[in-house]
């Protein structure tokens, strides 16, 4: 199963946008919203909670490509988040999200008894490659027990 097959079966928002996971690898996720009336808001364009998501959902998925193999002793936690809504976003909209930390220095964190944060930045374009939104989001990885 793939990162995107596994968050949208897990993720039940995720679903509901019907988010698109064009590609998930340790170093570049991106995910797509497609357009969709119901989640307009009043200027025509993707409702700001939707816009959030998906760029939520495209950290998370760089999170799990990067970490998955890290499950078994630590759960991926979102612990902040903060947007910027640069345009007015219309039509099907794009999230590309990137890690600010090497996996391997979080790991070493995690390897030492720490609980490491990292932060992933998050780019929303248009189809046209304007930028609507940027984001970063700030995860953990919590070790278990």
């Amino acid at each position: 199963m793939s990162v995107g097959e596994m968050l949208a079966a897990t993720v039940p928002m995720a679903r509901t946008l019907n988010l698109e996971f064009l590609r998930t690898t340790p170093e570049e996720a991106v995910v797509a919203l497609p357009d969709q009336d119901a989640y307009h808001n009043h200027v025509g364009g993707p409702h700001a909670g939707a816009m959030f998501t998906l760029g939520e959902s495209a950290s998370g998925a760089i999170v799990l490509a990067a970490f998955g193999d890290q499950l078994a002793r630590a759960v991926p936690l979102a612990v902040r988040a903060e947007i910027a809504y640069r345009k007015l976003a219309t039509g099907r909209v794009t999230a590309t999200a990137t890690l600010g930390r090497p996996a391997a220095e979080v790991v070493a964190e995690l390897d030492a008894g720490e609980r490491p944060e990292f932060p992933v930045s998050v780019v929303i374009q248009r189809a046209d490659g304007a930028v609507t939104g940027e984001m970063t989001v700030v995860w953990t990885l919590r070790p278990n027990g």
